[in-house]
């Protein structure tokens, strides 16, 4: 950051806009998105894995670290930054105790137990929206889509052998739930992080929220509704609670607002003692049973890391920043004016950077201070400015097929992500609903404050220093 020499106008310093610095990505999508539908014309089964997407991202790595300005040992260091930032490492490890708790229960018959209790209390047309609002309700709760997934998702796979239902629906159904409270949840990392670079209360930017998420969840509740067609397996009443046990304490603790790694921590111990006192399940089998959890995890997680790394290559060499500058031309050359024009800006800004980074916090981070200033210049209330951004950000995140969300989901199906984007229809209609807010300028809470003319909370020059106050 710099001053000027009367100390009023202050500007931000950092790569310069470079559109090159987004080739790796297009490379990688080419290759990810190119080849899977080159298969699928040709009719291959699970065409979109015939190359693996960490492997499609090998090429794009190369390409990042070779058009770095810096010199190639300074580039791969910057890829290893990337590679072990404490969001990847988290999710990573988040990964790991998810697949873990996935595969004991499945072994001790927790997942069968589960969902042939769920088949005898759910009325048949209410399994769908049941599996959508059970898992907005603990995504709301405990603010984290990756762990209401890793504790709702196996259910929704078993629900789906068990119905007429398909297994891209179910999981559809609860990613969206699972989106729904990672964007809406006031303990969220997109809150907190939403907030904190408007400089708003997460009181007011709720209430915004609240505006646009609800008529969404709304619809999502009656589309799913309509969308429920029976239940042939449905349980016969000779269910064995006691396997049930580990997800209703997992769903206790998520609800209470536990940390994740304790929540999925606790679930797998529990999980494994239960087999124990139920069968003849032993400690051998338990811990062989961990670690083929672990394994189950291993090419999201590779995955994970690589796109963590692609991402700060690309922030570094300046594609975030072409990107913002691309964005405010677009606007102008669309002639958009007003508060539509800002707005619309907002939420390009926050879709694309999460397209870019594949994590809608740290996308939310890195647009936070373009979102900031085409606030303030288009007269933005913060709390309306910090609903956009988190919004699209994780409407993109939810629909991401290298995102973390689809691809713990669809590893816990044994499935393609790319098959589950069109059947997580929460996230669609957010976006329908978000998009006629901002052209109709409808559905603003009477409780958004109104953004001043300078910062009001966060005298901030960068998302990093964004994050490190209170």
């Amino acid at each position: 950051m710099s001053t000027t020499s009367n100390g009023a106008q202050r500007r931000t310093t950092g790569p310069a806009p470079s559109f090159v610095a987004l080739t790796p990505l297009f490379l990688f999508l080419a290759l990810f998105f190119g080849v899977g539908l080159y298969f699928s014309f040709l009719g291959v089964e699970r065409p979109f894995y015939q190359i693996h997407p960490s492997v499609a991202t090998l090429p794009a790595l190369v390409l990042a670290v070779m058009l770095g300005a810096e010199s190639v040992r300074k580039n791969l260091r910057t890829l290893l930054q990337g590679i072990g930032d404490e969001t990847i490492i988290t999710m990573c490890v988040v990964f790991l105790l998810a697949g873990a708790f996935a595969g004991v229960m499945e072994a001790i018959g927790g997942v069968e137990a589960t969902v042939d209790l769920g088949l005898a209390l759910l009325p048949d047309r209410f399994i769908l929206p049941g599996l959508f609002l059970i898992s907005a309700f603990i995504s709301l709760s405990m603010g984290t889509s990756m762990g209401t997934l890793a504790a709702v998702a196996p259910i929704a796979v078993g629900v789906s052998g068990s119905t007429e239902l398909s297994v891209t629906i179910t999981l559809g159904a609860v990613i969206g739930g699972a989106m729904f409270g990672d964007n809406l949840s006031i303990i969220s990392d997109t809150t907190i992080a939403a907030t904190r670079t408007q400089g708003c209360s997460m009181t007011d930017k709720f209430r915004a929220n609240l505006w646009i998420a609800v008529p969404a969840a709304a619809l999502t509740t009656i589309a799913l509704f309509l969308m429920s067609t029976g239940t042939d397996g449905a349980a016969d009443g000779d269910v064995n609670v006691w396997l049930v046990l580990p997800y209703l304490v997992v769903l206790a603790l998520a609800v209470a607002g536990v940390d994740v790694f304790v929540v999925l921590s606790a679930g797998v111990v529990l999980a494994g003692v239960t087999g124990m006192l139920t069968g003849d399940y032993g400690g051998a089998t338990f811990a062989g049973d961990i670690f083929e959890g672990f394994e189950s995890m291993f090419g999201i997680m590779l995955l994970a890391m690589f796109i963590g790394g692609l991402g700060e290559l690309i922030r570094r060499q300046g594609g975030l920043a072409w990107l913002a500058q691309a964005i405010r031309s677009s606007t102008a050359l669309l002639r958009l004016k007003g508060r539509r024009a800002g707005e619309a800006g907002i939420a390009a800004m926050a879709a694309l950077s999460d397209v870019l980074i594949a994590n809608n916090t740290v996308a939310i981070l890195l647009s936070g201070t373009v979102a900031r200033d085409l606030a303030q210049q288009y007269d933005i209330d913060a709390p309306r400015s910090a609903s956009l951004l988190d919004i699209f950000a994780c409407i993109v995140q939810g629909v991401l097929p290298y995102g973390g969300q689809l691809l713990l989901a669809a590893s816990l199906a044994g499935m393609s992500p790319v098959a589950l984007v069109g059947a997580i229809y929460y996230c669609w209609a957010l976006l329908g609903v978000a998009v006629l807010s901002i052209a109709f300028q409808i559905l603003r809470g009477p409780g958004e404050t109104q953004a001043p003319a300078s910062v009001q909370a966060i005298d901030a020059a960068s998302p990093d220093a964004a994050v490190s106050r209170p």
